[in-house]
């Protein structure tokens, strides 16, 4: 049933931007603000040299190449809404880049273009920090009234939340007062897209580069004084009443600026590169198979039960591409019996054929639980043995939540693993240590220079 609140969304965060300040800050949001950049970074410079990222890369030169902004991770550079795109898109290639709510990436769309543009207009840190904090609380704002049927409907939130994002995270940059922040916002109102369907396939981060893209430009030309309709995000056939199904709850968005969703939700780090809803399954198989010597010989079946939510995102149970197979049960938990990681390199095309691999997935059936509501990552995982035993485990939530975050040591791990896997001349340990104190260094450009 539709809302007849009476939020004023554009105007909320037009507000909330033109007020945010770096010093006004807590701590842990800057902390938290840190480690994005420096995973988001991370996992960009090994999306930028294969799959999705190498060709927007490719095609973003053949545009003609030479600008402000650098690719990430790889030589060259060019205007400030190219670069965000390419590197935006990079960023989401390998699907290892952090999540929020268990739904979306928030960090790919904002990190993107904030990076190109405060390289491009030789800002300090802190300023990127205090942008990226504004692009992800709007993305949680548009959140509270638009989720869970906004995505059952088939929406990908990472495109449609990350380009209003983008928007706000940009007018923050760039200093645009509160009247060019609602322009930009409502500009921005007129380009989130990004469909499920295209899930398994460079579609999908192509839709992170566009987000990137698209409000990063939508800032820009707010900045000039381009106009938009004043509640072209609300609720009057705005992106909150078109986008939103039957169930639109504005009045359940935060008061910004008084709640902070970095603090109360959190980034959910991912420990493998493929859909978060798979990744209690893995965790889980990993712990029986370790906890019980089980080789895969001994696995006479697999059944793993998850919500409508994992069904949803998850097309593919026979993937023939290492695309695919990011949003195969099957395949990423017969992964986990077979391999001591499941890890960038197992999505690799012509490893998605393993035969043994193939073997144990023949085995797995994935199935709803009709018992949970749509979005949990709540997900049981029965193994059946040759020698008849049953092993069982419910994994609640996957690894790397804010309640059991990955370490500072192990996000370090991550970065040089991903700047290993591209195979490019980043000092891994320069580009992390700039990255990891974002807020204190004088100027990004710095941090893109060790890129």
């Amino acid at each position: 049933m539709r809302s007849t609140s009476p939020r004023d969304p554009d105007g909320e965060l037009a507000a909330f931007a033109a007020d945010i300040d770096f010093d006004d800050l807590p701590t842990e949001l800057v902390r938290s603000a840190e480690r994005a950049f420096v995973d988001t970074v991370g996992v960009t410079v090994a999306g930028a040299v294969e799959g999705a990222g190498a060709v927007a890369i490719e095609t973003t030169r053949a545009g003609g190449e030479g600008g402000p902004a650098s690719f990430v991770g790889v030589p060259g550079s060019a205007s400030v809404p190219d670069a965000a795109f390419a590197n935006g898109t990079a960023g989401h290639a390998l699907d290892f880049d952090d999540v929020t709510r268990g739904v979306w990436h928030p960090s790919v769309p904002v990190v993107a273009p904030v990076l190109a543009l405060a390289e491009a207009e030789d800002l300090p840190g802190e300023r990127a920090v205090t942008a990226y904090v504004a692009g992800y609380e709007t993305q949680c704002y548009l959140a509270d009234a638009l989720l869970p049927e906004h995505y059952e409907r088939g929406w990908h939130a990472t495109a449609t939340f990350g380009t209003i994002g983008a928007a706000v995270a940009c007018a923050v940059l760039l200093d645009l007062d509160e009247t060019a922040t609602r322009r930009a916002i409502n500009a921005a109102a007129s380009m989130p897209a990004g469909l499920k369907k295209n899930f398994g396939t460079m579609t999908k981060p192509m839709h992170a580069g566009h987000a990137a893209r698209s409000g990063l430009t939508a800032a820009m030309l707010a900045a000039r004084g381009h106009t938009a309709a004043d509640g072209a995000l609300g609720t009057d056939r705005g992106v909150l009443d078109l986008y939103a199904g039957d169930d639109l709850h504005p009045e359940e968005m935060a008061r910004l600026g008084e709640e902070w969703a970095l603090a109360s939700d959190g980034i959910q780090v991912k420990k493998y590169p493929c859909c978060y809803f798979t990744h209690p399954g893995v965790y889980a198989t990993q712990r029986l198979v370790a906890d019980n010597d089980l080789a895969p010989a001994d696995v006479e079946s697999v059944r793993v039960l998850a919500s409508r939510g994992a069904a949803d995102a998850l097309h593919y149970d026979d993937p023939d591409s290492g695309l695919e197979a990011k949003f195969s049960m099957p395949y990423t938990v017969a992964s986990a019996v077979v391999r001591d990681r499941v890890g960038l390199e197992a999505f690799d095309d012509e490893n998605v054929g393993d035969p043994e691999v193939q073997a144990v997935r023949e085995r797995v059936a994935f199935e709803v639980d009709p018992d949970l509501a749509y979005e949990p990552y709540h997900t049981t995982v029965v193994v059946e043995t040759t020698a008849g035993e049953r092993h069982e485990r419910v994994q609640e939530v996957p690894p790397g939540t804010p309640a059991d975050p990955l370490t500072d040591e192990e996000l370090a791990a991550k970065f040089r693993m991903c700047v290993e896997r591209a195979d490019v001349d980043v000092d891994p340990d320069v580009a992390y240590r700039r990255l990891d104190a974002l807020g204190e260094q004088d100027s990004v450009a710095h941090v893109t220079d060790a890129l």
